[in-house]
């Protein structure tokens, strides 16, 4: 597999969006690749995969694109559903952990940018956001995430229901973001696609254990 199609799989994520930190933070000794250092929470049956540091390309971080013509419940939150999780002219780095198992995949991804990057976060309004169109419906919402000292964070639960010509199918993405100076930390925890196997449950609690484990890692 091309180092193109593996960061494409690894970060093929949803809605993502976080809150910042204070500047005056030191951050001297955070160092991204070890994210990495996550595979010691990953026991068997897990199947665990690293990759980078790479420079950061913007283009694996963007939400899932929706067709034309999708509505939005209330409609002035479209754009917080559909927004880019950072800056198209972003500079920096990243690096990034996979690991699959029990009908279940976790990404965790860090990056350091030049410079310090606005992210957004939805506001009191676009916390839950739903959204309709032809074959497709849908929603964002903003969910419990972790409590860092000296981190701010957010969560989102993004739903997506598509209608095939095999009938209809329905995908859901858990994503956690932590911001801190030029250094963003996310984790994402989706089920797998699995013939003849129920879908999965995401467990959460773990989920956002990871984003606390990941800072304190990459912070050093």
């Amino acid at each position: 597999m091309s180092n193109t199609k593996r960061w494409v799989l690894l970060f093929c994520a949803g809605l993502l969006a976080s809150c910042s930190s204070q500047p005056s933070d030191d951050f001297s000794h955070a160092d991204i690749t070890r994210v990495k250092n996550l595979s010691t929470e990953f026991a068997a049956p897990y199947a665990v995969k690293t990759a980078g540091p790479a420079a950061i390309d913007p283009r694996l971080l963007g939400p899932q694109k929706l067709p034309p013509g999708v509505t939005f419940d209330p409609a002035e939150c479209g754009e917080t559903a559909q927004q880019q999780n950072v800056p198209a002219d972003v500079k920096g780095n990243m690096a990034a952990l996979t690991a699959e198992g029990d009908g279940v995949r976790y990404v965790a991804i860090a990056l350091e940018t030049s410079e310090r990057v606005p992210v957004s976060t939805p506001s009191d309004k676009c916390t839950k956001v739903t959204f309709t169109g032809a074959g497709v419906r849908g929603l964002v919402e903003v969910v419990e995430a972790p409590q860092i000292e000296g981190v701010h964070t957010v969560g989102t639960h993004r739903v997506l229901q598509t209608v095939t010509a095999e009938g209809p199918r329905t995908g859901e993405i858990y994503n956690y973001v932590a911001d801190f100076g030029t250094f963003i930390v996310i984790v994402t925890a989706n089920p797998l696609v699995q013939a003849d196997r129920p879908v999965a449950h995401i467990d959460t609690g773990r989920a956002r254990d990871l984003v606390a484990r990941a800072v304190d890692l990459v912070k050093g």
